[in-house]
């Protein structure tokens, strides 16, 4: 008798989404590590990985701050019961750093930019975020400058090597 052993699709920790975009279009400062205000249905959702946080952003409301346009998927196995898409949801900050956020985002052109969501060792779904000024189109070309160098450095070794 051969037993059939299911291999598991769902994410219990580690990362759901990334925003490989973040460092690109945006000089990030600092960062912090938030918790999320979710319903049960998300959560579900996001242990399937079916979230996008690439247009996500933050805002500050009544001295809170909230993620806005962040895409969660229904989950498809629910019930009567379901989540809206792309609501504005709750980041769980201590009071210290969401004063830090509220001073960060009131300078000009400073945007609060999802960078990776995922799931801690404990099972509890976090978000980092970082403070970030948008980069120009010269500075752009700059990264890709030196990413592009990093990258023939790196052939470079290996061929000396060989």
């Amino acid at each position: 008798m051969t037993s059939s052993k299911k291999i598991s699709t769902l994410i219990s920790h580690g990362v759901v989404a990334q925003n490989r975009r973040a460092n690109f279009d945006y000089e990030i400062g600092e960062t912090f590590t938030a918790g999320l205000e979710l319903t049960g249905t998300e959560v579900k959702s996001l242990r399937y990985g079916h979230a996008n946080i690439n247009d996500a952003y933050g805002v500050e409301k009544n001295g809170e701050i909230f993620i806005c346009n962040m895409f969660i998927a229904e989950y498809s196995f629910r019930g009567y019961e379901s989540h809206a898409e792309k609501r504005d949801r709750k980041l769980l900050l201590k009071h210290k750093e969401i004063n830090t956020i509220i001073s960060g985002l009131s300078k000009k052109g400073a945007t609060l930019v999802p960078i990776r969501l995922f799931f801690n060792e404990r099972g509890r779904a976090k978000l980092l975020v970082g403070l970030g000024q948008g980069k120009k189109l010269y500075d752009k070309r700059e990264t890709i400058k030196e990413r592009d160098w990093s990258r023939d450095k790196q052939r470079i070794m290996i061929n000396a090597n060989h």
